[in-house]
């Protein structure tokens, strides 16, 4: 049997986005993991590259039978609608498992990065900074609906978004489905890849106790002042159930990363406190992620960590 046939689909993410949203330090991230990673190539020569029967004669097929391929406005003879009529022949193929991964990022973010490091935006030699932003972003929209993952960073820092790929992409353990647990204050916004979201502002608040207003969802005492509001036993086992019998069904669905946002008023008490609690028991299921987006305590905020 010919080795093409048998041997398992080559996972392909074809990286985009906007211009200055983190697509580079992706596609670095995910070399790191094993990836053929390969940046600002042609259009015209992605067919070609992804041909696996050539490259698997020439000996060239990825090591891991994994390839990340930049493609953005920079690359030669690129448009969005060129972009998208590549791609039904190539999703067509049994040999491939190809998607499309789009990083985003709010346009004042964008201002401020080009505008700290300097760096002059491509599409705004001739233009404000601002509207060559904008350009992008209307040049890119189709695109971004056509996306299988959308990634936006506009909120997370560096070590924050190499660890969210890391458990995205990581090509040890197969399709195993990872949860990414985050606590958020309302008042700031709902976190943008949240998938679930949970608002626990119906539980005791620690903040009118002066004895726990300073402290955090993460110390004992407020832990416990929260454990004992006689709500929280039936919500956390009905949310608890409510996860355990989803999870299975998104990941039965091709997907590997599920975020669960959990809110309160100030993100400092309950919604901490409760993400703590769902992270330890959804360990026993699988990979899990937690961060506090919104703690404040810059301390406490490096608390972020990965488990299993």
């Amino acid at each position: 049997m010919n080795d093409a046939i048998s041997s398992p689909p080559t996972r392909v993410y074809l990286v985009t986005g906007m211009s200055g949203a983190g697509k580079t330090s992706a596609l670095k991230i995910l070399e790191d993991l094993g990836y053929e990673a390969i940046d600002n190539i042609p259009l015209s020569l992605l067919t070609r590259l992804l041909h696996s029967g050539a490259a698997r004669e020439e000996g060239a097929a990825p090591r891991h039978g994994a390839m990340a391929v930049g493609i953005d406005i920079r690359t030669r003879d690129f448009s969005s609608q060129a972009f998208l009529a590549n791609l039904p022949p190539l999703m067509e193929r049994d040999d491939i498992d190809l998607k499309i991964v789009f990083f985003d990022c709010d346009e004042d973010v964008l201002g401020r990065r080009y505008t700290e490091t300097r760096r002059r935006h491509p599409l705004a030699e001739d233009r404000p900074l601002i509207d060559g932003i904008r350009h992008e972003r209307e040049l890119l929209a189709p695109l971004r609906a056509r996306a299988n993952i959308v990634i936006d960073t506009s909120e997370i820092s560096l070590a924050d978004f190499r660890r969210d790929l890391f458990a995205r992409f990581q090509l040890d353990g197969g399709p195993e489905l990872t949860a990414s647990l985050v606590s958020f204050a309302y008042g700031k916004g709902l976190p943008r890849e949240a998938d679930l979201v949970f608002d626990v502002r119906f539980l005791a608040n620690p903040h009118y106790d002066e004895n726990l207003r300073a402290r955090t969802g993460q110390d004992a005492d407020v832990a416990a002042f929260i454990a004992a509001d006689p709500n929280f036993p039936s919500f956390i086992e009905n949310l608890s159930t409510l996860l355990f019998s989803l999870m299975p069904l998104y990941e039965r669905e091709g997907k590997t990363y599920l975020t669960i946002a959990v809110g309160c008023t100030g993100g400092r008490h309950r919604s901490v406190f409760v993400a703590e609690h769902l992270a330890k028991m959804l360990e026993a299921k699988g990979p899990v992620m937690l961060r506090h987006r919104d703690l404040g305590d810059a301390e406490r905020q490096n608390h972020t960590k990965a488990t299993g």
